[in-house]
């Protein structure tokens, strides 16, 4: 084969030549082939610097042919369709594509801060920590700030690509389809299994597609037509696994532009995950590694007999036995010369390269040999990132100086060269490589930078990654990391085995933002939620604001402020009767024979000895007794409860009530169901509340005694049925009147008809609830908030059975003096929340709610003082707002302490 045009083959690989496609790379106009990566394409252009390093703004080339490339990041397109960071090595050649360099400036060739080159003495691994201790960290924020990053995020609008995520089930999934990968997967489909066959490449095969064994490649292609004919096979080309989470569930990416999507997120359940996603070869560490032009030698054998395409002109080669000379054979046969083959599994080293732009010559123990072109291996490290993501252990493998999968997980397991199972020799030892030897070229991390963290007592493997960003590029320090470990256990006397290995995370392979976004943005990120009778509201003149749902905040009639609307309505419900929709309040169905016992482990109050139709308030509890939320629970049946949360927290108890009963309490025979957006409901509230509710004509007996305040009846509006709770949030006599959402515009209309009844929204509620010192959790608490703090510590003392949070009520920190308690303020002038208490040590608390009380007419708050309820009648300084206010601590009842407009 014969070069031509530039470094392109004139014959050989597996691109369509008879598909010219034309790019540009910082602004000139090149050709590739369809089939060609960027890298490639970039190749056969004759293209040797690619890229800047990160931290020293160093010429870099390409190294590698796959994911595991260290240099070559470049931007593609322009506008908002611009990606910022890509890997040419894995990104495919389109027509038209616009290829660009990243971290040089004004250009590639000339860029200002490859000046930070000549001053490496001075900013070694760890310098930006060291700063904060001298002289001043200020002195290089700026800088620092300014230098970090790749690339740039487009700035032209949101991004236009659309993206999706999918869902797939299988029994065995195989991820990888090399030869190891294809035989796996054969055998499984035929034992019946459904399989899901995920690969990067856009062709089944692996290496074997392009090595130069024919029996290898007809082996493949017998595989992969054997998988297609069975009905049990699904295949993803194209896909890449970047990460394994709990319960073997498989994240994996899919660039699908024919489907009409940018990326595809596949989330896929297995049963059995195979993983055959074969094996990164290591560079060699040495003076000037990093140099354009030295190249993994399976990648120059991949850009020959992939890509057809020759990276050099003049080769030296120094791997280890058979990869050397498999290496230069295919080179030859490609037209380059073949300058040397160092043998490393017998000693030979190169010690150094010279040159800059390109490799010029290679000094070795064999002599110095003008080249272009060094192709290197430095051993062999199996894909074992998914596996260690999953809970599996490495061990060192001596004989074959590389990290292998310990053992197969009980639903994982590793098989062909991600299993370790290579049959190239280890390079020998050689001993510690002199002058500028990259060992982590995403991050230019040199093997002077690990010896002098091993030196400042950073030995353990993760302290080394932190203080030297080895293995915290983009590119995850997939031919990194084992280099650097190896030179750590040199430097520290220690065995790889002792050393260990970092645990891997996911993503492996970087991801778009957008991919994991999928269709969650703008609107659909957090849909609007509507009310079920938000266009009745709309009608009637409602200020509408967004409180997780659409709520109204006042009804201001013509003329009114916020305020006065919010003053008149709260007037009305003590006075009068008011309308409010509280829809969006949670509503949980717990059933079955253990629905009690498990809402007695639940509420710090127990509910299992309610009667049917009675109810109970009270608080849930984390694990560490903080208060996670509160509201009614109802006893609508012997085995059924409806537990009432706040707006904001019915989803947060689902999930608290499904994490013990899956977790703690399987054994429990109950189901736990959301319905909060299956039932609307309006509540009737004030003196006139209750002859409200009789006009709606019920079907109940409304009266006191046969309706106290805290039970629950069900009855008929207009013929839909109806759950009704007699619960406040006001400290009026109160009726929650629930139908199902789809009459819940009729109800509120029908019920908004009433003469003398007014709706009223949050703002109202809000005075309101003030005035009573009733807890809104989240506003009157944080995240310390126990409930001894807001007053129900004696409730929790005299349970004696165990509730979620109890122990923790029980710490030193939980009794000890000087915690934030709720208490009333009687101010002397409006205030905001959010204002502190003033004191000689700084703050002894802050306002957590504040209104002008409509039926005091007065400043009210509620706040949480430093042993509150200690200092009742004390005057305190409140800083709001720049001003300095005084207010006395009160009781946080306001307004009918006895309860007695409850029960009327």
């Amino acid at each position: 084969m014969a070069v031509v045009s530039g470094c392109r083959l004139a014959q050989g690989g597996r691109i369509d030549r008879t598909r010219p496609l034309s790019f540009s790379f910082d602004g000139k106009r090149l050709q590739g082939f369809a089939g060609d990566t960027i890298a490639s394409a970039l190749l056969a252009s004759g293209v040797d610097v690619v890229a800047r390093s990160f931290k020293y703004h160093r010429p870099r080339g390409i190294m590698a042919a796959g994911n595991e490339e260290a240099n070559a990041f470049v931007r593609v397109g322009r506008g908002a369709h611009a990606e910022p960071v890509v890997l040419a090595t894995t990104t495919l050649l389109v027509e038209g594509l616009e290829v660009s360099s990243l971290n040089a400036w004004p250009s590639l060739g000339f860029d200002v801060m490859g000046g930070l080159d000549r001053l490496a003495r001075l900013i070694p691994p760890g310098f930006y920590y060291k700063s904060f201790i001298w002289p001043d960290w200020r002195l290089f924020e700026w800088a620092i700030r300014r230098s970090a990053g790749l690339g740039v995020a487009a700035r032209d609008g949101a991004d236009p690509d659309r993206y999706a995520h999918a869902n797939r089930h299988c029994e065995t999934l195989v991820v990888g389809a090399g030869l190891a990968g294809l035989t796996a997967a054969v055998e499984a489909a035929q034992s019946g299994h459904r399989v899901i066959l995920i690969d990067s490449a856009a062709e089944l095969g692996g290496r074997a597609l392009w090595s130069s064994g024919a029996l290898a490649s007809r082996r493949a292609a017998d595989l992969a037509a054997s998988l297609a004919r069975l009905p049990n096979v699904s295949i993803l080309t194209s896909t890449t696994a970047t990460g394994v989470y709990d319960h073997n569930l498989v994240a994996a990416v899919e660039r699908a532009p024919a489907s009409g999507f940018a990326e595809r997120m596949w989330k896929i359940r297995a049963g059995e995950i195979i993983i055959a996603s074969g094996a990164f070869e290591r560079p060699q560490v040495f003076q000037g590694n990093d140099t354009p032009g030295v190249m993994l030698a399976s990648a120059a054998r991949e850009y020959v007999l992939r890509y057809g395409v020759a990276p050099g002109r003049r080769a030296v080669i120094c791997a280890a036995g058979a990869d050397g000379r498999e290496t230069a054979a295919v080179l030859q046969r490609a037209g380059v010369t073949v300058v040397q083959v160092l043998d490393a599994a017998q000693g030979d080293a190169v010690l150094a390269v010279r040159g800059r732009r390109r490799v010029r010559a290679v000094v070795s123990n064999r002599g110095v040999f003008e080249a272009d072109l060094l192709c290197v291996s430095g051993g062999w490290s199996p894909t074992a990132h998914l596996f260690s993501q999953a809970g599996g252990q490495l061990r060192f493998c001596d004989t074959r100086q590389m990290f292998v999968p310990a053992g197969p997980l009980p639903t994982m397991r590793c098989v062909g060269a991600a299993a370790g199972e290579i049959e190239t020799p280890p390079p020998t030892a050689t001993a510690p490589p002199t002058g500028r030897a990259f060992v982590d070229l995403a991050s230019d991390v040199t093997a002077a930078g690990v010896a002098l963290a091993a030196r400042e007592n950073y030995a353990s493997v993760e302290h080394l990654k932190r203080y030297t960003t080895l293995g915290m590029g983009p590119d995850q320090g997939k031919t990194s990391n084992v280099n650097g470990l190896l030179l750590l256990g040199a430097a520290t006397d220690r065995a790889p085995e002792a050393v260990g290995t970092t645990r891997f995370r996911p993503p492996f392979t970087p991801v778009r933002f957008g991919t994991i976004a999928g269709a969650r943005t703008g609107e659909l990120l957090r849909p609007r939620r509507y009310l079920p009778a938000h266009d009745w509201h709309l009608a009637q003149g409602a200020l509408i604001e967004d409180y997780g749902w659409q709520r109204p905040d006042a009804y201001p009639v013509a003329g009114e402020s916020l305020e006065q609307a919010a003053d008149r309505e709260a007037l009305t419900v003590r006075n009068g009767v008011g309308l409010f929709d509280a829809s969006p309040l949670g509503k949980i169905e717990v059933r079955g024979p253990d629905a009690g016992r498990l809402l007695d482990f639940i509420y710090m109050s127990p509910v299992s000895g309610l009667a049917v139709g009675r109810i109970r308030y009270g608080l849930m509890l984390t694990e560490t007794g903080v208060v996670l939320d509160d509201g009614v629970c109802v006893r609508v049946a012997e085995d059924a409860f409806l537990v009432h949360t706040t707006s904001a927290g019915a989803e947060r108890v689902v999930a608290w009530l499904d994490d013990w009963l899956q977790c703690e309490f399987p054994h429990f025979d109950c189901t736990i169901v959301d319905v909060t957006a299956q039932w609307a409901t309006a509540t009737l509230s004030g003196p006139g509340a209750r002859a409200a509710l009789e006009a709606l004509q019920p079907g109940i007996d409304l009266s006191p005694a046969a309706f106290p305040h805290m039970t629950f009846r069900t009855g008929q509006i207009g013929g839909v049925s109806a759950r009704i709770a007699r619960v406040s949030f006001t400290g009026e006599a109160s009726y929650e009147v629930s139908v199902p959402a789809r009459y819940g515009a009729s109800l509120m209309a029908t019920a908004g008809g009433i003469a003398g009844v007014t709706p009223y929204g949050i703002e109202a509620l809000t005075r309101l609830r003030i005035e009573k010192g009733y807890l809104h959790i989240g506003t009157d608490t944080d995240g310390t908030t126990l409930p001894g703090d807001v007053g129900f510590g004696r409730a929790a003392a005299r349970r004696k059975d165990d509730f979620a949070g109890r122990r923790s009520l029980a710490l030193e920190a939980s009794l000890a003096e000087g915690r934030l308690q709720l208490v009333g303020l009687k101010c002397s002038r409006p205030i905001a929340p959010g204002a502190h208490v003033q004191s000689a040590s700084g703050s002894d608390g802050y306002v957590t709610s504040a209104c002008v009380s409509p039926t005091l007419n007065r400043p009210i708050a509620l706040a949480l003082l430093r042993d509150g309820r200690s200092r009742m009648g004390e005057t305190l300084k409140l800083f709001d707002l720049g001003q300095l206010t005084t207010a006395e601590v009160v009781s946080p009842v306001f307004f009918d302490p006895e309860g007695v407009r409850l029960n009327a």
